[in-house]
């Protein structure tokens, strides 16, 4: 992207991702679990950072994608959330968030944050909105519940004994989405099976046009 890269950035830099952008590869630190649980816990999700080249790669598929399609939720329409969702405004099967298997897709992120050896990084795409403030949009106290319920049921409980260790989530503020269309949280997870996560990943019928 060069040095004018913050200045052609086609999404809104945080202060991190310009400081990221002065450095190298050689000289980014990654994310360590007991790092991400503190940051998230905190929720100081501003202080999350993509590997330097990553950022820039990020930086320049966001610019070349929305060129092509006119926006990255077009791309995302196309390319990754289920068929049968059609066009926005969604009409989502449950007004609960994740209530319904139909209004969820599990994907795995295709531009991750710069993470430890172990760390996947996972994103669930919601049809139906996850209610948020009018300040920062972090999400309800209700919001809050509902997506904790979810992410238990989905992945930790599936997981078996110990699988509250080996998963953390987090929805960023609107102030901090680079797609803010679609509603969607992140779910980091560490030390899982590829099957495992291919089985959470996987395209259901609901998820197709009939």
């Amino acid at each position: 992207m060069g040095e004018n890269a913050t200045e052609e950035a086609p999404f809104p830099l945080t202060e991190v991702d310009k400081w990221v952008l002065s450095q190298t590869d050689d000289e980014f630190t990654y994310h360590t679990w007991d790092e991400l649980r503190q940051l998230i816990q905190n929720n100081q999700l501003s202080m999350l950072k993509r590997k330097p080249s990553d950022l820039r790669r990020y930086m320049q598929w966001t610019a070349d994608t929305k060129a092509e399609y006119g926006s990255i939720t077009n791309f995302l329409l196309a390319h990754r959330l289920p068929q049968a969702w059609g066009p926005p405004p969604f009409k989502p099967a449950s007004a609960t968030p994740f209530a319904d298997p139909s209004d969820y897709r599990v994907l795995i992120n295709d531009w991750p944050y710069g993470f430890a050896p172990g760390i996947t990084h996972i994103v669930v795409w919601s049809r139906t909105p996850i209610p948020t403030d009018d300040t920062v949009g972090d999400m309800t106290p209700e919001a809050r519940r509902t997506v904790a319920d979810f992410v238990k049921r989905y992945f930790v409980d599936s997981l078996g004994p110990g699988g509250e260790d080996k998963v953390m989530y987090f929805k960023n503020w609107v102030a901090l989405q680079s797609v803010r269309t679609v509603d969607h949280i992140h779910v980091l997870v560490r030390d899982v099976e590829p099957a495992v996560l291919q089985e959470w990943t996987k395209e259901h019928a609901c998820h197709r046009s009939q």
